[in-house]
């Protein structure tokens, strides 16, 4: 086998060194041999096919970390990968569209509400929450994947209705720049709770006062954090075209209902407010 130097490689793959040492260093694309005495990296012509499918994913804008997920793929597995990460990125680019819009109309003085918004009452609740400073929409999820399978684990009984779903407060702004905080709560019976708290150490256990709810239906997909500001702006714009309304201090949060505690599944975003909303 024909070896190329790391520059002939370059050239030939339309790829920097620079590059090809990342690339390298996090394993994607090693090289075929390295000399032992001056460590200069040398490529096989057959290292090309995945130097530009790799080439191809970043102009696309992959995640070196997704990246190095679909290269192990078989041709038809990754192509399904491929499918599933540019559905998701269409998803979000609309999702910015719509956010770009609003802002637009916004500074423009056309302050809109965009979606359905209704109201609802929520009883006083005993909660077993756990709360995180986290930065970053993977982290997020990770947190949330963390928190049901604790529910999972402890298998904690059920509040029925809405009331009963559980839900994530947050406290602040969750992105790459900030890190929230973010608060999972799961509503428990309240004569339950104190011996519920004490067997999932994981968990602390408050109360939630009772309370009205502006909310949003938001369907069952994920919301990325584009979505989320258009829904709270939307909600906000709500609440400033009603008269006797204030936000409640309890924190703006989606809510998971899912199939086995009511008859649909959705999810919602809700902000908490005092006074009386319109009939």
């Amino acid at each position: 086998m024909d070896l190329m130097t790391i520059g002939e490689f370059a050239r030939r793959s339309r790829l920097s060194a620079k590059a090809l040492r990342l690339y390298d260093e996090l394993g994607l694309l090693p090289p075929a041999r390295v000399d032992a005495d001056s460590g200069y990296r040398m490529y096989g012509p057959g290292q090309l096919k995945q130097a530009r499918l790799i080439a191809a994913l970043r102009q696309l804008q992959v995640s070196l970390a997704e990246i190095k997920a679909i290269l192990p793929l078989e041709p038809l597995q990754a192509a399904e990968r491929i499918r599933e990460v540019w559905d998701a990125t269409e998803a979000e680019h609309t999702a910015r569209g719509a956010l770009a819009a609003y802002l637009i109309d916004e500074l423009s003085g056309k302050r809109s509400v965009m979606y359905e918004v209704s109201t609802r009452e929520m009883p006083d609740r005993s909660l077993l929450c756990i709360k995180r400073s986290v930065a970053g929409r993977d982290r997020a999820w990770a947190f949330g994947k963390e928190f049901i399978a604790l529910l999972r684990h402890y298998q904690l009984p059920q509040v029925e209705g809405r009331a009963g779903a559980f839900f994530c407060i947050y406290w602040g702004e969750v992105s790459e720049d900030s890190d929230g905080p973010m608060e999972w709560c799961r509503p428990v019976p309240a004569d339950e709770a104190e011996a519920l708290a004490a067997r999932c150490p994981e968990l602390t256990l408050r109360a939630e006062p009772a309370h009205q709810e502006a909310f949003v239906k938001i369907g069952d997909g994920q919301i990325d954090g584009a979505d989320w500001q258009v829904v709270s702006r939307s909600l906000e714009a709500w609440s400033e075209q009603q008269r006797d309304i204030l936000p409640a201090d309890l924190g703006v949060r989606i809510t998971y209902l899912p199939s086995e505690v009511g008859r649909d599944s959705y999810q919602d975003f809700a902000v908490p407010f005092t006074g009386q909303p319109p009939r």
